[in-house]
């Protein structure tokens, strides 16, 4: 049970979780000092009211209501977060986000999973301005510098110990979906084959060669392969059963002289799809995913952007099963809330002339740093181990919820990514109208999280990994609350 302030208990058929309820506004005051207002460098804009801050406070209320404006008519109508989270932030401190008109929120987002300790933390500020204040080249190509090395040497002392023991890293573009890139084209050099193998409901990026091992992608050169789950399971059985079929599935297909799928590159997988929806690889089909690979000479990718560092109770998403992959694509929290993105791959595998794969800014002296101090700090306060006993209990929780609430067809999750899914009551059907409402409901009580899942019908929660138990109750509260609420809004 957490240990909250509040009497409101969540019980709903399962363990009660006493949360607190706080006013929106006031959410963790403690977490963001007060500072003076941040200036603009140009001044105020044609639609900033006099007196007014540019950047961002509270001071003038048509601020960030102007600034919203002027994205909406500025940037790409492919802009994303900024459609169903209309705020503009000022300022932040753990898991707390300051909007320009002085609310705050409990960011259960954290950068699409970047932020392992959150907003600003210390660890991380610290690092940067050590940086900045050296007089340290910020941008160095490939060159070999003391902040690199430290964060080459952090990386490989918590990696696997059978692929550290033989590894290369390759520094990439500063995007998760840059690393992958590379990562195909990797084992495409290496192998000499074209071909890969992906699974239906992955997420790898936006690029075309990630998009190419994405769901949903035509006419490439990929070979889909079912991703076991239970809500959905492909075979209509889920549980153990489903994996196994999942796992007979892919090695008949590759086996098969007339299956029509020849020998591949290589096979990418998620220890967790995120944007699929948040649904974990059981540990004995992923540990026959490597052995089906092993056993034929594909080497097997491990995309590690979301799941890495703590994020699902162990330090990589591939520790749960004990596998070792050939490759490990990482981004994200690796670079301390900075633009990083990596590969690290068995030495066998660097089969590339010099130039064959480079990055303008994968160099980023800056991120290094920062991704330094993150990795250390999550390796020497056990984060991972407090994640994976906060996101059980957090879990139970909303299984607990879930048993009042018909609209809840499903949770799941490792660690602390979390995924709710929301269903039609009356025909199982995935509600994504539903979802969208619970985050609106959310955010209207301060409370920041995203959608994922085939239909985007899956709420996601995705909090840093230094979140508190009254923290984690906060968040519990303000979901249990948004769910009814939409529900009623949307029959």
């Amino acid at each position: 049970m957490f240990e909250t302030q509040s009497g409101r208990a969540i019980t709903a058929g399962g363990p009660t979780l006493v949360a607190v309820t706080e006013p929106a506004a006031a959410a963790a005051a403690t977490e963001i000092p007060r500072q003076v207002p941040l200036q603009g460098s140009r001044g105020p804009g044609p639609d900033a009211p006099s007196g007014s801050v540019v950047n961002g406070g509270p001071e003038g209320s048509a601020a960030p209501e102007g600034i919203l404006r002027r994205q909406s008519q500025r940037e790409s109508a492919a802009r994303t977060y900024a459609r169903s989270l209309p705020i503009v932030p000022v300022r932040a401190r753990g898991l707390t986000i300051e909007g320009a008109d002085g609310r705050r929120y409990l960011d259960c987002l954290s950068g699409a999973g970047s932020l392992a300790l959150g907003h600003n933390h210390p660890v991380v500020l610290e690092a940067i301005r050590g940086v900045l204040d050296s007089g340290a080249p910020l941008h160095v190509l490939d060159l070999a510098t003391p902040v690199k090395d430290a964060f080459t040497t952090e990386l490989f002392a918590n990696l696997p110990l059978a692929l550290a023991a033989d590894a290369r890293i390759q520094f990439c573009g500063p995007a998760g979906t840059d690393a992958v890139e590379a990562a195909l084209k990797l084992v495409r050099t290496a192998t000499g084959r074209p071909g890969l193998l992906a699974f239906t409901g992955a997420y790898h990026g936006m690029t075309a060669g990630a998009l190419d091992a994405s769901g949903g992608a035509p006419g490439v050169r990929v070979t889909r392969l079912p991703y076991p789950q239970d809500l959905r399971c492909p075979f209509g059985v889920g549980g153990p059963e489903g994996a196994e079929l999942s796992a007979r599935w892919t090695e008949n297909l590759l086996d098969d002289p007339k299956g029509g799928v020849p020998a591949p590159a290589g096979m990418i997988v998620e220890p967790v799809q995120g944007e699929g929806g948040v649904i974990p690889a059981p540990d004995g089909w992923l540990r026959r995913m490597r052995e089906i690979t092993a056993a034929r000479g594909i080497p097997l990718i491990a995309d590690e952007v979301q799941t890495g560092v703590g994020r699902t109770g162990a330090f990589w998403g591939v520790d749960h099963a004990g596998v070792v992959p050939d490759v490990m694509v990482l981004s994200k929290a690796i670079g301390g809330s900075l633009p990083l993105a990596v590969i690290v791959y068995r030495a066998g595998l660097d089969v590339w002339a010099p130039g064959a794969h480079a990055g303008t800014f994968r160099g980023n002296q800056l991120a290094m740093a920062a991704g330094t101090a993150t990795l250390a700090f999550v390796r020497e306060n056990r984060l991972a181990e407090r994640a994976a006993a906060l996101g059980e209990r957090m879990l139970a929780a909303l299984h607990g919820l879930a048993c009042g609430h018909p609209c809840i067809g499903e949770v799941r999750g490792r660690g602390l990514m979390i995924g709710v899914e929301l269903v039609d009551p009356d025909t199982g059907a995935a509600a994504p109208s539903l979802a969208a409402a619970v985050r609106q409901e959310c955010l209207d009580r301060g409370l920041i999280v995203e959608l994922g899942g085939r239909h985007g019908a899956v709420v996601r929660l995705l909090p840093p990994l230094t979140l508190t138990d009254e923290q984690a109750a906060a968040v519990l509260d303000r979901l249990a609350d948004a769910i009814p609420a939409a529900a009623r809004r949307t029959h």
